[in-house]
């Protein structure tokens, strides 16, 4: 398993992209698509909605189980991924290309966003 070198990581299994004009792409990891199994429904947050760094801004549900979706930073939510609503299966099948879950106008960031090499430490996982 992969984790592109460009993005950073929460412990809660979530990626970002570097921001554009104050603006970042977020979804869940692949070590997280898989540990979910088949994606089946994604509530995400809706554009001008407020997240907060480490808390829940909405859910994926699976064929194992239902897992909240926390957002790695705070600010407000500019677009979310109608495709990933329509096809919950992109989550697993492109989890950092097409299954991105929304954008999101930094506000603030944490400090505690791991690279990819230190996301993959806490995985365990070959990066």
């Amino acid at each position: 398993m992969s984790n592109p070198q460009q993005l950073r990581y929460s412990k809660e299994h979530e990626w970002l992209s570097t921001a554009e004009d104050g603006v970042a792409t977020v979804g869940i990891t692949e070590f997280a698509a898989n540990a979910l199994g088949d994606v089946v429904y994604a509530q995400l947050p809706e554009v001008g909605d407020t997240v907060t760094a480490g808390e829940t801004c909405g859910e994926l549900e699976s064929t194992k189980s239902v897992s909240d979706l926390y957002s790695p930073v705070t600010g407000e939510v500019v677009e979310a991924n109608q495709d990933v609503v329509d096809d919950p299966a992109l989550v697993n099948t492109a989890p950092f290309k097409g299954g991105w879950l929304f954008k999101v106008r930094i506000a603030e960031e944490p400090a505690d966003l791991l690279s990819a090499e230190e996301y993959a430490a806490l995985t365990h996982s070959d990066n």
